[in-house]
């Protein structure tokens, strides 16, 4: 009987490669799962300012023109735009889309609240900001710990992109 140089690995040995493999697969469940997550989160806590600012049908339009800025919040007079609309002496507005005191700014407000939020595609961009931070944030993940370095460096380099955008239509 001839050999044919294959040699029967130990069933220990065997056992020990398995388990090696399901702690490869569970890592990279693992990371997938904290990379959705924050992708989720990111999408989740965007989409309160974007929905208003995109979906404007059925919402109050107007404009809000700043009287006072504190830390986080500006408050202005809400002046609507359809002839139908109620004028409103105080809204809030986020300090971030906004020039300071005296700039006039296109909003829809919020149902049911007194909060504006920007409109138009600075309004837009500027709502999806947090998402864009959790492209930056997962893209260090997907490229680092699950290997895929170009899928992250497509989402880092969109995160950026939006990031940017943004923050060039607000200082328009």
């Amino acid at each position: 009987m001839a050999s044919t140089g294959v040699t029967k690995r130990s069933r220990t040995r065997r056992a020990g490669e398995s388990a090696y493999g399901f702690l490869l697969l569970a890592k990279n469940v693992a990371m997938v799962l904290v990379a959705l997550l924050i992708l989720v989160a990111g999408v989740w806590s965007s989409w309160g300012d974007a929905k208003p600012s995109m979906l404007t049908k059925g919402l109050e339009r107007g404009t809000v023109t700043v009287s006072d800025c504190g830390d986080e919040w500006c408050t202005g007079s809400f002046a609507p735009a359809a002839a139908g609309g109620k004028s409103r002496g105080r809204v809030r507005i986020d300090e971030a889309v906004t020039n300071g005191t005296g700039d006039r700014v296109a909003v829809a407000l919020k149902p049911g609240t007194d909060h504006a939020v920007r409109t138009g595609p600075a309004g837009i961009l500027h709502a999806w900001v947090p998402f864009g931070g959790s492209l930056l944030l997962t893209s260090l993940i997907v490229a680092g710990g699950l290997g895929l370095r170009r899928t992250g460096w497509a989402m880092g380099l969109l995160g950026a992109a939006l990031l940017g955008a943004s923050f060039a239509t607000l200082t328009l």
